[in-house]
């Protein structure tokens, strides 16, 4: 293991996963030195989240990372095609054999499937993201792996085998101590270090929500009997088990309270009563590659923020996985926090910056806590809930339901709140991946982490508004966009929303938008 330098760093985050190594480097852009702490010598390949929605396939993507993902993807939906071969859920193009091929997935509800032949794939709100709509299936492990390499790149110092013990703020930084015995300075510490984080703890934030009621477990197995057991989501009499959708993927729900144990391994024994209990089929598990427990634990820090200290992920909100929202939560937080912090940490940021980071992120973070309570309470086995389940069952099989629900999941209706910004449709919303006459996309343009101001009406005015600010931190791009008449001109921020735009040549609100953001 490389030994910890002795030199102060500007950005010490704890926890080397998807959300911390992806603040690594966002802070990196935007020009901050950052040393990332992980417990684990190596990337963690235990099953997690198998996707990532479209705010997360937009961020990575004006980031540069859109080959990688396609690559990424091409194997994982070979893997789907030969889990339906074998599981007899493919048909050939004549229907002569095996089941009918399944309807589209657009993902689920509750473990009620979102058929994608239902879905308005017209409205307003899926159009614009250019290629990032064509890319979802990253399962974390591999996230993990692409930004490790990028963090490398860009100079993030990566202690793999430490962790936080404890830390020391002062009026001017913080001190943190590291279970090798070594010492870390720096100006700010990021807790990235998971749902029992402890940075939270030692921090002293609030932390409340609501109390587990489920035993969940994931896990790649390889078993007996499992021929039974039917693809997809399926609802039983004491819980809800999903099968596929690769070969020997399981998953189990069961509503006899949280397990007894979360620390020791999850063993072949305590894999196949759980599956037995909820599907009914007689399978034994006899191998497993990997496996993890879960609960409905729904929990969310008050603020993202105590002096020095700040949170992102999973250490700042918790809850159960359902929805696939976790993983791209914490991205999402990412996102918004790195350019903050690092302009913060350059002096350059203007002020009350680094407030917005909980202002912007916290509303999303509980609507998705809600959203996963709102789950449970449809997936539980008593009489009530399957009756409720039964009605949004029958609204999942209209237009405007599937289309309501893959909105919500998809995140694309999530929206920055901007206080005092231009009246316009786009403005706080993700920019719209415009296609420029010279070629290139809007957020080719995002690689380098700086805000992008784009002029499309060939503005002097607004060129001479963006002047006065450093070209290190702003681009300005000006060129035209063939069939985009709208908008004439838009600012957009590091992580992609909209800060103001107009229709027309006019500035009305760019001097206050440049300064709010830019400084």
């Amino acid at each position: 293991m490389d030994a910890i330098t002795d030199a102060p760093v500007d950005v010490v985050v704890c926890g080397g996963g998807p959300v911390g190594l992806l603040l690594a480097c966002e802070l990196r852009l935007g020009g901050a030195s950052v040393a990332v702490l992980e417990r684990l010598t190596a990337i963690d390949h235990t099953i997690k989240a198998g996707a990532i929605n479209s705010p997360s396939a937009e961020a990575l993507y004006r980031r540069g990372f859109l080959p990688e993902m396609e690559r990424v993807q091409h194997a994982a939906m070979e893997r789907f095609r030969a889990f339906l071969r074998e599981s007899g859920g493919a048909s050939d193009r004549h229907g002569q054999h095996g089941r009918k091929v399944p309807p589209k997935f657009a993902g689920h509800f509750a473990g009620l499937p979102l058929d994608g032949a239902l879905l308005d794939e017209g409205d307003p709100e899926f159009q614009g993201k250019g290629p990032a709509a064509d890319v979802g299936f990253l399962a974390q492990a591999q996230l993990e792996e692409l930004l490790e390499r990028r963090a490398g790149e860009l100079g993030v110092l990566m202690y793999r085998g430490r962790e936080l013990t404890e830390f020391q703020e002062t009026a001017d930084g913080i001190t943190v101590r590291v279970s090798d015995g070594s010492v870390l300075r720096a100006s700010w510490l990021v807790g990235c270090d998971g749902g029992r984080s402890r940075v939270r703890k030692l921090a002293g934030f609030d932390f409340p929500g609501t109390p587990p009621e489920i035993t969940g477990h994931q896990a790649l197995v390889e078993m007996t009997g499992g021929e039974a057991l039917r693809p997809g989501w399926n609802t039983t009499c004491t819980g809800v088990y999903a099968y596929g959708p690769m070969p020997g993927r399981i998953l189990t729900v069961e509503f006899d309270g949280p397990p007894a144990d979360r620390e020791s391994p999850v063993t072949e024994t305590e894999l196949t009563a759980s599956i037995r209990g909820v599907t009914g089929v007689d399978v034994t598990v006899t191998a497993i590659r990997s496996a993890t427990r879960f609960t409905d634990n729904a929990r969310q820090a008050t603020t993202y923020r105590k002096g020095r200290v700040l949170l992102a992920g999973d250490a700042a909100h918790v809850h159960s996985p359902f929805g696939g929202q976790g993983l791209n939560l914490g991205i999402g937080d990412a996102m918004n926090l790195g350019w903050k912090l690092a302009a913060t940490v350059r002096g350059t940021a203007p002020a009350g910056l680094l407030d917005t980071y909980t202002a912007e992120r916290h509303p999303i973070g509980a609507w998705v806590l809600e959203w996963t309570r709102a789950q449970i309470a449809v997936m539980r086995p008593d009489r009530h809930a399957r009756a409720l389940r039964a009605v949004v069952g029958d609204l999942l099989g209209t237009v405007t339901g599937t289309t309501y629900f893959v909105k919500k999941i998809s995140g694309v209706e999530q929206r920055c709140p901007l206080p005092d910004a231009v009246d316009h449709p786009l403005v706080g919303r993700s920019a719209p991946d415009l296609e420029l006459a010279d070629g290139t996309r809007l957020a080719d343009h995002l690689h380098t982490g700086r805000a992008l101001l784009l002029d499309l009406a060939d503005s002097a005015a607004v060129r001479k508004h963006a002047a006065d600010h450093d070209p290190g931190r702003l681009t300005v791009v000006t060129t035209t966009s063939p069939g985009h008449p709208t908008p004439a001109a838009l600012l957009v921020r590091p992580d992609g929303c909209v800060a103001w735009a107009a229709d027309t040549d006019t500035c009305d609100g760019l001097p206050e938008a440049l300064a709010r953001w830019i400084g």
